[in-house]
């Protein structure tokens, strides 16, 4: 038989290193399949998806659940196949909430990471809240994405919430961001790699970031911890589809299926994503890094992709205007 290629689209980095070592090689002996692996962000494998409409090189894309939210309304991805795994999937990142067209295979928070040996050394106590973060005792020490980052988008949506609004009302969103939050925010930052300078600088105490980035940077040595805020912690899901119009449409489902998995789900722990099969088991360090287990996972909320990718391009208008 002659063995089939496959492209998968997904997250660059290390990412892609545990992908071709650990999940792939398992696909392919079952399968008769050699898959290859075509590294992007999701904003670049969501563009290469609608650039190749009608002759489609990806089979499966795996993204971020915003930019997924956006592919399925693009018609670029294919309902799932029922299989019984999807059943074990959490709530928050189940077949449904995707519009039966793709599923999530792995869990980040959005919360607070805050410089621990600081708070200790001022007798501060450690954030619970949204709220902590526009303490006046924190004047020039907050950082946070604008809007245009998934941090930054997902910390308006809260505080739009937590003041009577929320996606379709979002201006008390704004509000409080302009007059309680932004004193307090040293710079706007879209770039992970700069908020963890800022970190280790000294220049911030807290800041709105995902677990998996808070956790690489503790891994660094630096005194950081992350905190699932009481209000809720928006949750990003990587997500996967298989293409529509791909020319491997049946092993492009077993990948999806395959990806859902308890077994494979444990392995993206060590990236930092929480296992998004309620059968997935995770000990030791793995299972305190990321979103597992009940506590945890009783925070993490979906925010409303629908309403937020029609409304971005205007939010980000207002927020170049009034708030940076």
């Amino acid at each position: 038989m002659t063995q089939d290629t496959m492209y998968v689209g997904g997250y660059s980095g290390d990412f892609q290193t545990m992908f071709e070592k650990e999940i792939a090689p398992g696909f392919e002996a079952k399968n008769n399949v050699k898959i290859v692996y075509v590294a992007g962000n999701s904003s670049e494998t969501i563009a290469k998806l609608q650039a190749q409409k009608g002759n489609q090189e990806i089979n499966v894309a795996l993204v971020d659940d915003g930019p997924m939210h956006q592919a399925v309304q693009f018609g670029l991805c294919d309902a799932l196949a029922e299989a019984p795994v999807y059943n074990d999937i959490y709530d928050v990142a189940k077949v449904s909430v995707f519009g039966g067209k793709a599923v999530g295979v792995g869990l980040v928070a959005t919360g607070i990471t805050y410089n621990k040996k600081l708070f200790d050394e001022n007798g501060w106590p450690a954030p619970t809240s949204w709220n902590d973060l526009t303490d006046e005792k924190f004047a020039q020490r907050v950082t946070s994405n604008p809007i245009s980052g998934t941090f930054g988008l997902n910390t308006l949506v809260m505080f739009a919430r937590m003041n009577g609004g929320g996606e379709k009302n979002i201006e008390p969103g704004f509000d409080a961001i302009r007059d309680k939050l932004a004193p307090n925010v040293l710079s706007w930052s879209s770039s992970n790699a700069q908020l963890a300078q800022m970190f280790q600088n000294g220049d911030i105490d807290l800041g709105v970031w995902g677990s998996n980035r808070a956790v690489a940077l503790k891994k660094t040595g630096f005194p950081v911890e992350f905190v699932y805020p009481s209000e809720g912690a928006p949750a990003i899901v990587a997500s996967a589809c298989s293409v529509a119009g791909n020319r491997l449409p049946e092993k492009s489902q077993a990948l999806l299926q395959y990806l859902a998995s308890p077994e494979v789900q444990a392995k993206f722990a060590s990236q930092g994503f929480g296992p998004t099969n309620s059968k997935a088991k995770l000990e030791g360090a793995l299972a305190e890094e990321v979103p597992y287990g009940a506590e945890k996972l009783s925070k993490l909320v979906n925010v409303d992709w629908d309403t937020i990718n029609q409304n971005r391009a205007e939010w980000t208008k207002q927020w170049t205007r009034t708030v940076e």
